[in-house]
């Protein structure tokens, strides 16, 4: 039977810290919309407090998240272990977007490595935490981050990527406004 907790403790913050992927879902209000689900990886998610969590967001193809989060904040992060005892673990909250170039931005940026291509962090409140069995979940094995987005970063250099993200995230999927592109 799962549980649900009212905040991260110690050993649930250490099985945090080693999962390698991680997936986040969010969804605009209209009931039309399109629901997002992204995985997520390269070490970009960090527990801030018990009932705080953030991740590093990197500009990409879509803006779906920053959107969604701007529009109604809610958001959903699901992890599962892939190797080791299965347990799902879900946090919901409100979320909030701290663009690249913003004083909050700078702020978060202390938790986390100076990742180049970084176009916002997410900051999550949680109000529920829950966990489930895993058993359904297959194993996988670890090979390694990918370094492919980290090379387009480099190759396209900072103002580069800002200049994608001006032309690329401007608005989401359903329409709604995207990144600011600071």
């Amino acid at each position: 039977m799962g549980k649900t907790y009212t905040r991260t403790d110690e050993k649930l913050a250490d099985w945090i810290q080693q999962q390698k992927v991680f997936f986040v879902a969010t969804a605009p209000l209209p009931g039309d919309g399109l629901v997002n689900c992204s995985p997520k990886g390269l070490n970009t998610f960090r527990v801030l407090s018990p009932i705080e969590v953030a991740y590093l967001d990197y500009a990409g193809s879509g803006v779906e998240t920053i959107a969604h989060i701007r529009e109604n904040s809610r958001i959903t992060i699901m992890m599962c272990a892939f190797d080791g005892p299965p347990i799902i673990l879900r946090f919901q909250g409100k979320g909030s977007v701290f663009e690249k170039g913003t004083p909050e931005f700078v702020d978060a940026m202390q938790h986390f490595e100076n990742h180049q291509g970084a176009r916002s962090v997410i900051h999550v409140k949680l109000h529920r935490i829950s966990d489930s069995c895993g058993w359904g979940v297959p194993f996988y094995d670890y090979v390694g981050d990918r370094d492919s987005l980290s090379k387009w970063a480099e190759k396209k250099g900072e103002d580069g990527v800002k200049e994608y993200c001006r032309k690329n995230n401007k608005t989401s999927l359903d329409g709604l406004p995207g990144a600011n592109n600071n």
